[in-house]
């Protein structure tokens, strides 16, 4: 299972050394990362050795956690073979494509935003609608090597580690958290930033807690960590992705975009949406499944 609960006071210490520990560590090892990046004064897209390895810290910190906190990693699950992991899994990798159609479509609809084809293809939905797909399926396959790394420590060790240790609204804590740890890339202008790069950031905080929510709930749901991992890839993908590329104008950044004001409010609504009955539980309330 990927959520225990803390039945003794031996527990909730154990609990909350683990979480000093791993945010210690996940601080220790994304500071060098980002200092590296900032530095470089480029977009991350150019940086890609340094952003998987900061991608990557969040798992090492939980396995040196692990260990170190002498925890074992009998409650991380890869299950993938079962109904109900598949279909939370087909569910996570789709969550980007309504949000992208709501918040994008909309923006393209009212003219807010350009809907701009790349240059030499023929038929611009055709090209569009290839692109989705692709990013669906097969990005979402190869964004996997990068977003296990975010997702076996978020939501795989963290999260459960909030709960357990007693920690108010922990889920809504953890994406806090999670929020955060993308903010120094966002205000130097290099991930996520619109013109506002302060807003940029609070907004970004606002879909990170959606999304934390939303792939907490199916984590803890399943009791396998696939869910996150694939539905971080797919967000990844195919909003950063098709979306984003057919995307441009003046004011772009400003509605759309994983800051943008109606990617914001499309993820929020369609993630209370898919969870609403589940939400006491995802947020450390009610009872979570174990295998």
């Amino acid at each position: 299972m990927l959520a225990r609960h803390a039945t003794t006071q031996d527990d909730v210490r154990t609990a909350r050394r683990g979480l000093i520990l791993y945010l210690g560590l996940v601080l220790l090892g994304s500071v060098p990362l980002l200092s590296l990046i900032i530095r470089a004064s480029t977009p991350i897209g150019q940086q890609l050795e340094y952003v998987l390895a900061l991608m990557w810290v969040p798992a090492l910190a939980s396995g040196i956690a692990r260990v170190a906190n002498g925890e074992g990693f009998e409650d991380l699950s890869f299950r993938l073979r079962e109904r109900t992991v598949a279909v939370r899994v087909l569910l996570a990798i789709l969550f980007p494509v309504v949000v992208g159609a709501i918040a994008y479509g909309t923006a393209w609809g009212l003219g807010l935003v350009e809907f701009s084809t790349p240059a030499g293809a023929p038929n611009p939905i055709s090209a569009f609608a290839g692109e989705l797909l692709l990013a669906a399926t097969v990005g979402a396959v190869v964004g996997v090597i990068s977003a296990a790394g975010e997702e076996i420590g978020w939501r795989g060790y963290m999260n459960s580690r909030l709960v357990e240790a007693g920690v108010p609204a922990p889920i809504i804590t953890g994406g806090v958290l999670w929020g955060c740890w993308h903010v120094p890339l966002i205000l130097t202008g290099q991930y996520a930033a619109g013109r506002s790069r302060a807003l940029s950031a609070a907004s970004f905080v606002v879909v990170a807690v959606s999304l934390t929510v939303l792939w907490s709930a199916w984590t803890l749901e399943t009791g396998s960590i696939w869910p996150a991992i694939l539905g971080h890839s797919a967000w990844n993908a195919v909003i950063q992705g098709p979306f984003d590329t057919f995307s441009s104008g003046a004011l772009a950044t400003t509605w759309v975009g994983e800051s943008g004001v109606l990617v914001v409010v499309a993820t929020l609504i369609v993630a209370l949406v898919l969870v609403w009955d589940r939400v006491p539980g995802t947020l450390g309330v009610g009872q979570t499944p174990s295998d």
